[in-house]
């Protein structure tokens, strides 16, 4: 799979990819993230790729000419499955959206910076609007990220224990169930005793238990999801 950033900011995105399970990943050949400066598709010799918008009010714009001559270019090498903006007004981010991406074999994530990005762009090339959150970031190479890792950790070959990521929250709209490790007894605390039977359909049972009330008492929203 390869996965394209477009952004303003690069350098923000150096650390999350070179390091633990998204190293591993482009190491074995899974998984190519490539991150693109849009300052070299600029308008003109100052790099410039924002200008006031059109109305008047606070924040700059990043302009139509720069990303759309960018993506222009990056697909001479091939069409996009997906053109993703990430943006706080798009639909919210869940892992029923990474398993998707994750069966994609190349994806664009266009990254707003300054007020945003002219619409037209989002018109004329978006295919998929996500947000993260209910909140506003500096700019889009962070949730980029985000989401890269979420959908990264999910081709197979990726994670070396495959059957982990199928247990994950919310793969079932369930919250993941309480995890123990050793020692059996801590300050007091031990581990319930099923765990330590050697039963896998007892221990099955009561995860799958111990999931829905996790999820009844902290997110009962998900319950209701389809």
């Amino acid at each position: 799979m390869t996965i394209e950033i477009l952004c303003a900011v690069p350098e923000l995105l150096a650390s999350p990819f070179e390091h633990s399970i998204m190293k591993r990943a482009q190491e074995r050949g899974l998984l190519n993230i490539k991150t693109h400066n849009l300052r070299k598709w600029a308008i003109n010799k100052h790099a410039q790729i924002d200008d006031y918008q059109y109305g008047g009010g606070a924040g700059m714009v990043m302009m139509c000419e720069p990303l759309a001559n960018a993506i222009d270019e990056l697909q001479l090498e091939g069409k996009f499955d997906e053109i993703i903006f990430v943006t706080p007004d798009g639909k919210r981010f869940e892992q029923k959206e990474a398993n998707t991406l994750s069966l994609k074999n190349r994806v664009l994530i266009i990254c707003g910076h300054y007020k945003g990005i002219d619409q037209r762009i989002r018109d004329l090339y978006v295919t998929q609007e996500i947000s993260i959150g209910d909140y506003v970031l500096s700019g889009g190479e962070l949730a980029a990220a985000v989401i890269i890792d979420a959908v990264g950790r999910l081709i197979p070959g990726v994670i070396n224990d495959e059957t982990s990521a199928l247990t994950d929250s919310f793969q079932d709209n369930l919250l993941a169930p309480p995890v123990y490790s050793r020692p059996a007894e801590f300050r007091g605390l031990a581990v319930p005793p099923v765990l330590l039977t050697g039963d896998p359909k007892k221990v099955d049972a009561w995860r799958q238990d111990q999931a829905l009330q996790r999820t009844k008492d902290r997110r009962p929203d998900l319950l209701t999801r389809e």
